[in-house]
C-alpha cells in the first residue's frame, strides 16, 4: 500500500508542505526522494505533528492551528493570543503520549502584551475535539517579562516516563538568565503532563529556585527529541558558530555565557574560551557546529 504521509520526512520549504513518497526512499548511502506537494497556503510554519498516518496539525506563527487532510485544511478554533514580536508568536506542538484517549494538544507560545511590558514563553494545552481546542488551561508561563524579541525557545518533548519538557531560551538577557535559577530563561525545564513539578526534579529544595528547572546555562534550545533509548538530547543556537547538540541530564550546567565555542556579535571572544569552548564545570555539548548550522 503506497501512503500519501510518511512519518520519516515532512519538509518545509518556501511556505510549502511537500511529503515523501515511501516508494521511492533507498539505502543512506544512495538516499533519493520523489516530493508531492500537498499544501501550499502555509504562513510560517513553526511545527508540524501527525495525529495519525494521513492526518497533521501544524502551527502558524501568527497564532493559528490547523488540520490537514486530503490536501484540505480546517482551522482549530479555541487557540490562545499569543504575543506576536520578533521571534515570538505560537511555537511548538506536542501530542499526549496518550492522545487517542485523552486528546490533550500541547503548545508553546509567547504570551502577553505591551501593557504587560511585553512577554514570555508560555505553555498551555487543550483537548482537541473534532477542530475545537475546549478546556484549556496555561500550564506554565515565564516570569520577568520583556519587550525583547528574541530567544522565545521553545519545543515540547515527553520523555519515555511520561514527563513534559521544554525549552525557554535566555529571552536576550544573556548575562542574567541562563545563570540564575531564580530567574526564567537560558533554561529547559521538566514538568507532569499536568503542571506538576516532579518531586525529584534537582532544584525543587533550592531556596528560590523555579522548580521546574531541569537543566541551565542554555542559549535558545528549539529542537529537543527523545532517542529511541528514551534518553532527551536538544539542539541549541549559539551567536557567530557554536550552535550545540546536547544530551540533557539532570541538573546540569551547559555553560552559556561564560563559555561558548561561538564568537559574540562584534567579534568579542568570551575569557573563558581561552581552550576552545571547553571549561571545567559545565556540560559539554555532543557536537559543535562553527560556522553556525542553525539547527532545529
Amino acid at each position: 500500500m503506497k501512503h500519501t504521509l510518511i512519518w520519516s520526512l515532512i519538509i518545509v520549504s518556501n511556505n510549502l508542505l511537500f511529503s515523501q513518497n515511501d516508494d521511492n526512499i533507498k539505502d543512506a548511502d544512495h538516499t533519493s526522494y520523489e516530493l508531492e506537494l500537498i499544501y501550499d497556503q502555509v504562513k510560517i510554519p513553526w511545527s508540524i505533528e501527525f495525529i495519525d498516518e494521513n492526518t497533521i496539525i501544524f502551527s502558524e506563527k501568527e497564532g493559528k492551528i490547523f488540520i490537514l487532510n486530503d490536501y484540505k485544511t480546517r482551522e482549530v478554533t479555541g487557540a490562545p493570543e499569543v504575543y506576536m514580536r520578533g521571534q515570538g508568536g505560537l511555537l511548538d506542538l506536542e501530542l499526549h503520549p496518550e492522545f487517542n484517549k485523552n486528546k490533550w494538544l500541547y503548545m508553546s507560545y509567547a504570551a502577553g502584551s505591551k501593557g504587560e511590558g511585553g512577554g514570555h514563553t508560555a505553555i498551555g494545552r487543550g483537548q482537541l475535539i473534532g477542530n475545537k481546542l475546549q478546556n484549556f488551561e496555561v500550564l506554565y508561563k515565564g516570569e520577568g517579562n520583556t519587550t525583547k524579541g528574541q530567544h522565545f525557545g521553545s519545543r515540547l518533548q515527553f520523555d519515555k516516563n511520561g514527563y513534559l519538557f521544554f525549552s525557554i531560551g535566555d529571552r536576550g538577557n544573556r548575562d542574567q538568565n541562563p545563570q540564575d535559577l531564580n530567574r526564567d530563561g537560558g533554561k529547559i525545564y521538566r514538568i507532569h503532563d499536568d503542571g506538576r513539578i516532579p518531586k525529584n526534579n534537582p532544584f525543587v529544595n533550592k531556596k528560590g529556585a523555579k522548580t521546574a528547572i531541569f537543566s541551565y546555562g542554555h542559549r535558545n534550545p528549539q529542537g529537543i527529541i527523545k532517542t529511541k533509548s528514551g534518553n532527551v538530547v536538544a539542539v541549541e543556537h549559539g551567536p557567530q558558530g557554536g550552535d550545540e547538540l546536547n544530551h540533557i541530564f539532570h541538573g546540569k550546567h551547559y555553560g552559556w555565557p561564560l563559555t561558548t565555542f561561538g564568537v559574540d556579535y562584534g567579534d568579542w571572544v568570551w575569557p573563558l574560551n581561552k581552550d576552545n569552548g571547553f571549561h571545567d564545570g559545565f556540560q559539554q555539548p555532543i557536537m559543535s557546529w562553527t560556522p553556525a548550522i542553525g539547527p532545529s
